[in-house]
């Protein structure tokens, strides 16, 4: 794939801005379907071990390690898709795509945070089969510390809106600022950014963006985020009822 600057370049441009939102599109499509089926495979995993079955669990530990793995070079591409869409402009050379996109990826590979959550599903898949047998007990080589802060971890960057004071699983119309990354009521978000006296700045305490309304979107993960983080409440209540049924009695 290559360009050239010609009398068409903003045509070029254009085709090539669609092109990779296409593409970008069906990128965060299958991240996020990959994500699904972790979720189903922990739950899957959870029941292998109730009935014993360490080595189908192994298997699906195997499967779900596979698969975040995929799920980070995903992630990469997608980042590297959307910073090539913002900063390409046709030029009077021929562009070397692939040489772009590899350069790309090798940036975000550098980049920590492109994976964080990732691991993070891995490390919640280990923890919910570990809790079938062990609930409110570390891993092993683990402090008790470790274990409290890690399972009640999600990839949310604010857990309730900020102008609505609701719990963003509670939001009817749920949307994340593609700049800082929180969250809020889409309804409410929106009425901001169009104020006059707030002028679009993001009403997270601390946080100096200002918002700006095709910024401010339900991306193609934050529901299934959403969807993860209910599911870890959810497990937290199981373990909280399990660990007062055994305090009962002893």
């Amino acid at each position: 794939m290559a360009s050239t600057s010609t009398p068409h370049a903003n045509m070029a441009a254009g085709r090539m801005s669609t092109a990779a939102s296409t593409l970008y599109a069906d990128n965060q499509t299958l991240i996020t379907e990959i994500r699904k089926a972790v979720m189903m495979m922990k739950d899957v995993g959870v029941d292998f071990e109730r009935d014993s079955n360490s080595e189908m669990v192994k298997v699906l530990e195997n499967g779900v390690s596979e698969l975040m793995k995929a799920s980070d070079e995903c992630t990469q591409l997608s980042h590297a898709i959307q910073s090539i869409k913002n900063e390409y402009q046709p030029g009077a050379e021929l562009t070397d795509f692939t040489k772009l996109f590899d350069e790309k990826i090798k940036r975000f590979k550098k980049d920590s945070s492109c994976v964080s959550g990732n691991q993070t599903l891995l490390r919640q898949f280990r923890e919910a089969i570990w809790n079938v047998h062990h609930a409110g007990q570390p891993m092993p080589g683990e402090e008790q510390e470790d274990i409290v802060m890690t399972s009640s971890h999600c990839n949310l960057l604010n857990m309730t809106c900020p102008l609505t004071g609701k719990p963003v699983e509670e939001l009817v119309e749920p949307v994340r600022s593609m700049d800082c990354k929180h969250i809020y009521e889409k309804q409410h978000i929106i009425q901001r950014i169009r104020s006059k006296v707030a002028q679009g700045q993001c009403p997270v305490s601390g946080c100096p963006r200002r918002l700006q309304a095709d910024r401010v979107v339900c991306d193609a993960l934050l529901l299934i985020e959403i969807e993860e983080m209910r599911s870890m409440k959810q497990q937290e209540a199981r373990n909280d009822a399990i660990e007062d049924v055994t305090a009962a009695a002893d």
